[in-house]
């Protein structure tokens, strides 16, 4: 198979998946979320197979959404519609990429995720969905869209890190390194970043000398408990909120800033903890209305 975003690979038990567009710190684009369900889905379906290492090509693991396209060019794409907006068409759209990004945590063959560089927005939803996260020490991870523009569709931080920290995470849009998140119990380990590849090789050479079914009925296990406690519903509403983000008056603002004095500068605004403005300040007053 063929990918136009990642690579793949097998040998000695293990599938490798490498997100691959180095150039733009492999940020999502239209195809990466169905390639890496399709990867995901190839190494299911191959028994030479016992675990799968996800990984990122260059300097990050990924870097998010790759909205510099999305935010700075055409005012309405499929993540930016006109006024009034279909909210079910949004949700169609986000859920089918939410759903390709959790084909990793309900893959049948355990999953490590690998993270250099920065794991953060919608590239912090594809590496919480892996069944172990190991950071390099000086990594990054976070959801940077908390604060205007976004919902982390897969809502795996109150998961993985329980209601204080994730709220912490979540009304911040603050990002932590890898010894942080390793502390915190968002993610296994944070080693060094010479250390990494040695560090995710061991761990897979472990897990994969278990037999298949030993490892798909322990994992099926696990994740059965977190089904229980509502995660289905708990993503069904994340992503719902996803699409209403891009579309209040906040959200709009931010789409227009984007546009109006490129992405980067959008982003320095929204992440340097300038005050977001309000959505009263950014309707037309009734008296200017009359």
């Amino acid at each position: 198979m063929k990918f136009k975003t990642l690579l793949y690979s097998v040998s000695a038990r293990i599938a490798r998946i490498t997100l691959n567009r180095p150039e733009r710190l492999n940020a999502i684009d239209d195809r990466m979320p169905g390639e890496i369900r399709r990867a995901v889905q190839t190494a299911n379906a191959d028994d030479a197979v016992h675990m799968i290492v996800l990984a990122g090509a260059g300097r990050a693991f990924c870097a998010g959404y790759d909205l510099k396209k999305f935010a700075e060019e055409d005012a309405t794409n499929r993540w930016t519609q006109d006024m009034p907006w279909d909210p079910m068409r949004d949700y169609r759209g986000m859920k089918a990429n939410t759903d390709d990004f959790f084909s990793i945590w309900r893959s049948y063959k355990p999953v490590i995720c690998k993270v250099q560089g920065y794991a953060v927005a919608g590239g912090s939803d594809i590496a919480l969905c892996a069944d172990i996260v190991v950071m390099a020490e000086d990594a990054k991870i976070g959801y940077m869209p908390a604060r205007v523009w976004g919902c982390p569709t897969t809502a795996m931080w109150v998961y993985r890190l329980g209601a204080e920290k994730a709220k912490r995470m979540l009304l911040t849009g603050d990002t932590i390194d890898g010894r942080t998140a390793k502390s915190w119990g968002l993610v296994y380990d944070a080693v060094p970043a010479k250390k990494l590849d040695a560090a995710v090789e061991a761990l897979a050479e472990r897990i994969a000398s278990v037999p298949r079914s030993q490892l798909m009925m322990q994992k099926l296990m696990i994740n059965q408990a977190y089904e229980n406690m509502g995660l289905a519903n708990t993503q069904m509403i994340a992503t719902l909120f996803d699409g209403i983000t891009r579309h209040s008056p906040e959200g709009m603002w931010f789409k227009r800033e984007a546009e109006a004095k490129g992405f980067h500068a959008a982003v320095a605004w929204r992440d340097g903890g300038k005050p977001i403005p309000d959505a009263r300040d950014l309707q037309p007053s009734k008296r200017r209305q009359r």
